[in-house]
């Protein structure tokens, strides 16, 4: 008797089994898309302070440098520009720190490490042409006070602005 039960049992269960697996769950799909559109664009990713320092008399050349962070989308072509300054009567040529008494320190930014080819405003003359590629480019600009009259002790600052074209 109990070979019997045993054998309706895993007949019963085989049975069950197969009843269910016929049963499978229904599916249905579709799709969509994703989309973006890069636009171009150019930012000023970083600029660091032209620092020159401490000096007593300026009898000769004093030289430094700043860094220009300028980040494009890929294949974007732009131009960095360097207005002349914040001082009284600067010009691209001739920028002039100032102090608090209205004295002036006159100095150039340049965009070559020989400092012969001044960094402006126009385009096509003398701002910085670059193609973005995505990434964070540098830029160096070689900053020269040339030797000159020295104005009277404190401190000089200019302000001078980044302007990307693209």
């Amino acid at each position: 008797m109990r070979k019997i039960a045993t054998s309706v049992f895993v007949i019963g269960t085989m049975a069950f089994m197969a009843i269910s697996g016929s049963a499978t769950a229904a599916t249905a799909s579709s799709s969509f898309q994703v989309n973006l559109t890069i636009q171009g664009e150019c930012k000023v990713q970083s600029a660091s302070n032209v620092d020159f320092g401490s000096h007593g008399v300026i009898d000769a050349n004093i030289d430094t440098t700043s860094t220009i962070g300028v980040q494009c989308t890929n294949s974007t072509p732009y131009t960095v520009a360097l207005s002349a300054g914040a001082g009284t009567g600067a010009t691209v040529g001739a920028r002039k720190m100032t102090s608090a008494a209205n004295d002036t320190v006159g100095y150039a930014l340049y965009r070559d490490a020989s400092r012969t080819q001044v960094w402006g405003v126009t385009q096509n003359v003398d701002t910085q042409a670059g193609t973005g590629n995505g990434a964070v480019q540098s830029y160096t600009a070689y900053g020269r006070v040339s030797a000159q009259t020295t104005p009277a002790q404190g401190a000089y600052s200019d302000l001078v602005a980044v302007t990307i074209t693209y």
